[in-house]
């Protein structure tokens, strides 16, 4: 009787250590993404032209691989969250230009499977932590918000087990909020108070918590981050974490610790600190057990914003787009190609670099790709998987091309070694400004080779009329089928205009 009753254990526990075995086998995926970060701004990216020492981000590039050319799916924050989570471009969506203020409604219908509830189905607990920015269901009292009950719409809707974070630090309201409540109650900045001199002008009326400093912000998310990490990790149960940074966003404010840390200005010290928490968050993931199975992949929302801050630091020879024209929010690519680098240890050979065009919209398609699973039609629409780049199999291109959107609205398309923009300005905020009068001296029309003219200033489009009408057409195309990849046509969410300066191809003004 003991013997049977042996055999029957064993036999019982068989699956169950199958199970655990196969739950082993599946990777964490941590995916760190900055805000503002531009490509120069990594040391080990920007070489000469980058002053800023960036050590734990340079480490992970060096046991991992560098994409050299990776592009947000807009230069601007809220839309490439949408696209990375959904695996879709944002303008098929509502979110047509710009970006959400802090009381914006949720962009991501609980009905769209994402990447957090794709690694849901694969028995992945999900996390994000940090910046949500893509909206939320308030509950409101009338016109008032009312932060007393729970706020709906967010991550927790979308197939993120947990949240916490600061959903914009730029915009109210300024308190951290855990799952569905704020940590606390944010009450209005009393005049004359600390909170109601450190905020903007259009802001001082605005909910904020007690003793709020923007300081505090980066180091509180890297804590919860790090225990997050480490109690997942303990579980044996595979985890996947989204971790977008609120830095080097304004409000640019680096702790005491990092204040004058760089010699180069506030920004810089803010960077330093930046990879200072990156290298926390990999030391934990180090400490938990986890990092030899573990896909981390770290990059940026878009590129580095223009301002005082930027003029600031290339006078002194640092450049954060590195020697691409333009900056966040334009169609150039100093607003759009961003730092990628990719570790999993076992699997991606290290010190090694991809010139593959890759867009932050693939995460989805290349989970999808490491478990074998088909993704339905009503998904990743615009997402290609990067797998073959990851294990160095790839012999060809991965992606036919890469749609860019800039703040205003304006779009461009990039295949192979060209680049076709569709207007005469740079869609965004550097010269030339949409809707200014240099417009009227200018073709309407962009088309640059970026094999051997990557600044983007030596427009081709008169020299190459086939290739301006065989982009037109692919862009044309991918508006229509309401996707970039294979598969069931599907329903723009709003009506997609492409051209949106004052004249195009064959218009008068």
């Amino acid at each position: 009787m003991k013997n049977l009753f042996n055999t029957l254990a064993f036999v019982c526990a068989v699956p169950l250590v199958g199970a655990r075995a196969a739950e082993a086998a599946k990777p964490n995926i941590l995916y760190i993404l900055c805000d503002d970060l531009g490509y120069g701004d990594v040391k080990c990216l920007g070489g000469e032209r980058s002053k800023i020492p960036t050590p734990n981000i340079d480490k992970l590039a060096a046991e991992g691989m560098i994409f050299t050319e990776a592009h947000s799916s807009s230069a601007v924050c809220t839309p490439t969250r949408y696209g990375i989570l959904t695996g879709r471009y944002n303008w098929r969506s509502r979110l047509q230009a710009s970006v959400f203020d802090g009381y914006s409604e949720s962009l991501i219908p609980p009905e769209r499977l994402t990447v957090a509830g794709l690694l849901k189905q694969q028995g992945y607990a999900t996390g994000c932590i940090g910046k949500w920015h893509l909206g939320w269901q308030w509950p409101r009292q009338g016109k008032e918000v009312d932060l007393s009950k729970p706020i709906k719409g967010g991550p927790t809707s979308v197939g993120f087990d947990y949240y916490f974070g600061a959903d914009s630090p730029s915009h109210p309201p300024y308190c951290f909020i855990e799952n569905e409540h704020t940590v606390g109650t944010p009450i209005l900045a009393a005049p004359g108070s600390p909170e109601y001199k450190m905020l903007k002008d259009g802001y001082e009326q605005s909910l904020i918590l007690p003793g709020w400093t923007w300081e505090a912000i980066l180091p509180t998310v890297t804590d919860k981050a790090c225990g997050w990490i480490t109690a997942q990790a303990a579980t044996g149960k595979p985890f996947f974490l989204y971790l977008p940074l609120t830095s080097p966003h304004a409000p640019i404010s680096p702790t005491k610790e990092w204040l004058g840390k760089s010699g180069l200005g506030v920004y810089a010290d803010f960077v330093m600190e930046t990879d200072a928490m990156v290298g926390r968050v990999l030391d934990a993931l180090a400490a938990s057990g986890a990092a030899s199975n573990t896909l981390v992949i770290f990059t940026s929302d878009n590129g580095r914003a223009p301002g005082a801050h930027t003029l600031a630091i290339e006078k002194q020879g640092h450049y954060s787009s590195e020697f691409r024209r333009g900056y966040k929010a334009d169609l150039f690519d100093g607003g759009h190609r961003i730092p990628f680098i990719a570790r999993w240890p076992g699997k991606i050979k290290e010190g090694t670099t991809s010139d593959q065009l890759i867009c932050l919209t693939d995460l989805m398609a290349t989970c999808a790709d490491i478990f074998g699973v088909k993704l339905p039609d009503t998904a990743g629409e615009d997402s290609v998987s990067i797998l073959p780049a990851l294990l160095g199999t790839a012999d060809k291109p991965l992606r036919e091309a890469v749609v860019h959107h800039s703040n205003r609205g304006h779009f461009a398309i990039r295949q192979g070694q060209w680049k076709l923009l569709f207007g005469a300005s740079s869609g965004g905020r550097s010269d030339p400004m949409p809707g200014s009068k240099a417009l009227d001296q200018l073709p309407p029309i962009q088309l640059y080779d970026m094999a051997k003219n990557v600044n983007e200033r030596n427009n081709e489009y008169a020299a190459h009329p086939e290739i301006v009408a065989n982009l037109t057409k692919l862009m044309e195309k991918y508006i229509a089928d309401g996707r970039s990849t294979p598969g069931a046509t599907q329903k723009n969410d709003a009506q997609i205009e492409l051209y949106k300066d004052a004249k195009k191809p064959g218009l008068k003004k």
